[in-house]
């Protein structure tokens, strides 16, 4: 089964756009939008299991420089 998650970032303001071009480059990563709100960028992340997207948010995506904080949405559908 698929696993389809949404992460929402909470970014420095002098990160947001370069953040946007090394999440879309990352493996997994289907959609990257920047946004207005209470988040940054939203992403789009898909996985064939749970453990990639932990994987994922641990090792490529919450050590990049100007990510403050990620909340993730695991789809259920």
């Amino acid at each position: 089964m698929a696993v389809k998650a949404y992460i929402l970032i909470t970014a420095d303001p002098g990160h947001t756009a370069g953040l946007t071009e090394k999440l879309a480059a990352l493996p997994g990563v289907s959609e990257v939008h920047e946004v207005m709100g209470p988040f940054d960028i939203v992403l789009e992340f898909e996985a064939d299991e749970l453990e990639t997207v932990t994987h994922a948010l641990r090792s490529s995506i919450r050590p990049l420089e100007g990510i403050l904080n990620t909340v993730t949405c695991v789809a259920m559908d």
